[in-house]
């Protein structure tokens, strides 16, 4: 268990904590901040962030930008490593494979699961992900592929 995931748990105990947890989340990750993601749920093997619809992540046509939704996956997916690595390992994410299967007309829900027989077949650990509308439709599913090691003696 990692201190991101320590610190989640402690400061959602408190009214507004998954904000105040999410706000510090982008501020450690800048390049998420353009999504203004929320975490809403985190454990070992499962996260959930919150990607709102704002004209900000918006396409040509409207709907929610394929890539803002694979940074809102991906996000989802740092969560669940963090929550997930043993102490003394290190994750590092080496690939995304997505499908776009339906418009993202509404906020999104960014899931990211993975399983302990996953993790057992470390390095490569596959972390299935999905993002779906308001209405439950998933727009986008795939998978998210990390190398995950032992760090090594300082």
């Amino acid at each position: 268990m990692s201190s991101t995931y320590d610190l989640y748990k402690s400061l959602t105990k408190f009214p507004l904590g998954d904000r105040l947890f999410s706000l510090g989340f982008t501020r450690r990750a800048p390049y998420f901040r353009t999504i203004r993601p929320r975490v809403v749920e985190l454990r070992p093997h499962y996260a959930e962030v919150r990607l709102p619809d704002r004209k900000a992540v918006h396409n040509h046509i409207g709907t929610v930008h394929a890539i803002a939704v694979c940074n809102g996956l991906e996000a989802a997916m740092g969560m669940l490593a963090e929550a997930t690595t043993p102490k003394g390992w290190r994750w590092l994410p080496k690939g995304m494979e997505v499908s776009y299967v339906a418009k993202a007309t509404s906020n999104l829900v960014c899931v990211a699961e993975s399983s302990q027989d996953d993790w057992d077949a470390a390095p490569d650990v596959p972390v299935k992900v999905y993002a779906k509308r308001d209405d439950g439709t998933v727009v986008v599913e795939g998978v998210i592929h990390l190398w995950v090691t032992e760090k090594p003696a300082t």
